[in-house]
């Protein structure tokens, strides 16, 4: 399969400090690609670097075909993005959020319009259009926000913590849209610290100190670790970290 994401040697320092160190992997065309790792760890400078919002210190980045460094324009074209801590506007209104970002992800006038009209019928939003983002429940807020993050339909997107405060049911039924989602050719890059979440993708990474120590399917890396699930398997990581000399 095609790959959406590829880098190898990925690495961004802080003067002195390396954040992310020398990371290499693939993510392939239509991947549900988990990245996961505890606070500190790397993944949010990973995923600025995707995204083309900080620039490597050295190795190489591809999104979608393009380097991150040579075309950070034609990579965030071709990418979109959702996070629990902020994805919509709170002082706009449903409508106003789908055409703001309509207008970032580059759509004309009349096809923002189009589609507007149509998320608002597909999420049952019309009576709400108006209404601030602020007065939504959190999961009508989630489902705006990840309807918006495919707008442009984007061959990539990157979902940084997306459940965040959701119950149980909600998370569930989010990550069925995500599979469903998926099986029309859209990668996703998803970070959580839900380990349970993990379960749902094809491939999981986890990293520690800015490395990738585990890279693989769920049920590979349940064997490998000989664990009966995610979460130990990230709890033996971060056991074997804290007991390094």
């Amino acid at each position: 399969m095609p790959h959406a994401i590829h880098t190898e040697a990925l690495t961004k320092r802080f003067g002195n400090f390396t954040a992310v160190n020398g990371i290499t992997f693939d993510v392939m065309e239509g991947e549900i690609f988990g990245f996961l790792g505890a606070n500190g760890a790397g993944k949010t400078t990973a995923i600025k670097m995707l995204t083309g919002l900080s620039m490597p210190s050295s190795g190489i980045a591809e999104v979608g075909g393009f380097d991150v460094c040579r075309h950070a324009e034609q990579v965030k074209r071709n990418i979109g993005y959702m996070s629990q801590r902020f994805s919509l506007y709170d002082d706009l209104t449903v409508a106003e959020n789908i055409e703001f970002y309509g207008g970032i992800y580059g759509l004309g006038f009349r096809e923002i319009r189009q589609k507007r009209n149509a998320l608002l019928a597909e999420l049952t939003l019309e009576a709400v259009q108006n209404t601030l983002v602020r007065s939504l429940p959190l999961g009508w807020k989630q489902r705006l926000a990840f309807s918006i993050a495919i707008l442009h339909k984007p061959r990539i997107v990157f979902l940084d913590e997306p459940t965040s405060g959701v119950d149980p049911i909600t998370r569930r039924q989010f990550w069925e849209t995500i599979s469903d989602t998926a099986s029309t050719g859209i990668t996703f890059f998803v970070t959580t610290h839900y380990m349970d979440e993990a379960e749902y993708c094809n491939r999981i990474s986890i990293m520690s100190e800015g490395r990738i120590v585990a890279l693989d399917r769920p049920a590979a890396l349940k064997a490998q670790f000989q664990a009966t699930s995610t979460e130990d398997i990230f709890l033996q990581i971060a056991r074997g970290k804290k007991e390094k000399p």
